[in-house]
């Protein structure tokens, strides 16, 4: 581990973040995995898709 994490991890406990922060953070982390899981269950669009495998086009 590098000296600047320790630091970096030093200061973050001496100076935590506020609980709106976590929250906020804890949200974004939940939306991700909300998303991960709809994906996982459902599949990935084909439309959204970079192979176009279904249609006819040609380069």
């Amino acid at each position: 581990m590098n000296i600047r994490w320790l630091f970096r991890m030093a200061r973050w406990a001496q100076n935590p973040p506020s609980g709106r922060q976590v929250r906020f953070v804890l949200a974004i982390i939940l939306i991700c995995l909300a998303l991960l899981a709809y994906e996982h269950v459902f599949g990935w669009p084909e439309t959204l898709s970079t192979d176009p495998r279904g249609r006819l086009w040609k380069p």
